[in-house]
């Protein structure tokens, strides 16, 4: 028995020594990862510290702004006035009033051809000589028979003059006849007259003028060659591209609107446009009688004068049509409206020169002369002065040094949804970050 308890303590510390280094590692982990949570909290803290530092700072330099020079800041006053609701973006195809195919009306060898390909040619220019000998000989014939019909007619005429003037002398059946004489020479003589006509006719049909003014296509028939009135493909084309039309597609819910200011004067507006370019303005002109079941539009007409030849025939545009006119509305420029948590808002520069956030109710934007424009329902009144440029740096109560001075600029946007040409500061941004644009809302 002792030797086995002597042999049993004998073996422990052998024991001790597999254990021991098992459970020495596991206390050195849970010491790690205390330091290491004591480490997170302090830089936390420190983070802590820093962000109310700097938040302090930024309110310091508020305050000392507030008691001293004012931030500069671009303001307009709101003004009342009338805004125009377009609609944007609307497929169109640009059609010429009026396409002509040059084809001759008479047969004969072509010997002359007087345009250019490409060129513009006017109403009543000369375009192609066909042959006129054989119209002339023609002519002449007709000229002839005419003039020898006229002298039997004279003949006839006078023998009935003969037979009238000696009544005894000639038997009344003799009258009769001669007076039917002088009718069919009479017929005789206005059938010739149809003749010379027709044979004036061909002749003055060898020389092709131009109908209309626009330009001319490629030729279809060199000149030497014999063309003929039945030719399919005539000799060119003659496009009319001044004034010229524009085809396109308005939504069946506009067309109330349309119709209602279609007879306005002036009549409603229709720009053309190049993705975001505008390439020239003219005026709606017809509305289609029935709305397309497919695809529940309209077909409208608008017509540009085409001064510069900006439009081109088949050219494909879009096209911004004036639907509507809001008069008589507050007004402010649309990068002086901002966007809150749940609303629109203005900065109104007060008397005292600080300002104060206003909550407004938006309604339409649009172009006004090269100014994007907002509608500004509630909340604002005309006169009042708003922050249109340095919004970043506002907060309620600063002071401002205002400078009234025009900072919006052109942007293309569809009528119906809220501005798109600057970015509204959130008052939720606590270092006057900019938001998105508010065309979402």
């Amino acid at each position: 028995m002792q030797r086995m308890m002597k042999a049993d303590t004998m073996s422990t510390p052998s024991d001790r020594q597999i254990v021991g280094p098992v459970k020495a590692p596991s206390n050195t982990a849970r010491f790690v990862w205390i330091i290491v949570l004591v480490g997170i909290c302090a830089l936390a803290l420190i983070a802590y510290l820093v962000v109310v530092r700097v938040r302090s700072s930024l309110a310091a330099s508020a305050r000392q702004n507030g008691a001293g020079r004012g931030i500069p800041v671009d303001v307009v006053a709101a003004r009342r006035g009338s805004l125009p609701i377009y609609a944007d973006f609307l497929p169109g195809t640009v059609t010429p009033l009026k396409t002509v195919t040059i084809h001759t009306r008479v047969d004969g060898q072509l010997i002359k051809v007087a345009f250019v390909e490409g060129q513009i040619v006017h109403e009543g220019d000369l375009l192609a000589q066909i042959d006129p000998n054989p119209y002339k000989a023609a002519l002449e014939q007709a000229q002839g028979q005419l003039v020898k019909d006229q002298a039997q007619l004279r003949n006839s005429q006078l023998d009935l003059k003969r037979y009238q003037d000696a009544p005894d002398a000639y038997t009344a059946q003799q009258v009769d006849t001669q007076k039917a004489l002088v009718d069919t020479n009479q017929g005789i003589v206005q059938s010739d007259q149809g003749v010379v006509d027709s044979a004036q006719v061909n002749l003055n049909y060898c020389t092709i003028n131009s109908p209309v003014t626009g330009r001319i296509g490629l030729r279809q028939v060199d000149q030497g060659n014999i063309v003929h009135a039945a030719d399919v493909n005539g000799l060119a084309v003659i496009t009319q591209l001044q004034p010229i039309d524009v085809e396109f597609s308005l939504p069946q819910d506009s067309i109330g609107d349309v119709i209602n200011h279609q007879s306005g004067v002036p009549p409603l507006e229709a720009v053309a446009m190049d993705h975001d370019n505008p390439l020239a303005t003219g005026k709606l002109v017809a509305i289609d009688s029935q709305v397309n079941t497919t695809n529940g539009n309209v077909l409208l007409k608008a017509q540009f004068d085409n001064t510069g030849y900006e439009l081109f025939p088949s050219q494909l545009v879009t096209i911004r049509l004036l639907v509507n006119t809001l008069k008589g509305v507050v007004l402010v420029p649309s990068e002086a409206v901002q966007i809150g948590p749940n609303f629109s808002f203005v900065y109104v520069v007060k008397s005292d020169n600080t300002v104060e956030v206003r909550q407004v109710q938006v309604g339409k934007d649009a172009m006004v002369k090269d100014q994007d424009m907002t509608e500004i329902q509630s909340g604002l009144s005309p006169k009042e002065i708003v922050v249109v440029n340095g919004v970043d740096k506002l907060l309620p109560g600063i002071k401002v040094e205002a400078t009234t001075r025009p900072t919006s600029r052109p942007t293309t946007r569809s009528a119906t949804t809220r501005p798109g040409g600057h970015n509204p500061r959130s008052l939720t941004s606590d270092s006057g970050q900019n938001q998105g644009s508010r065309n979402s809302e």
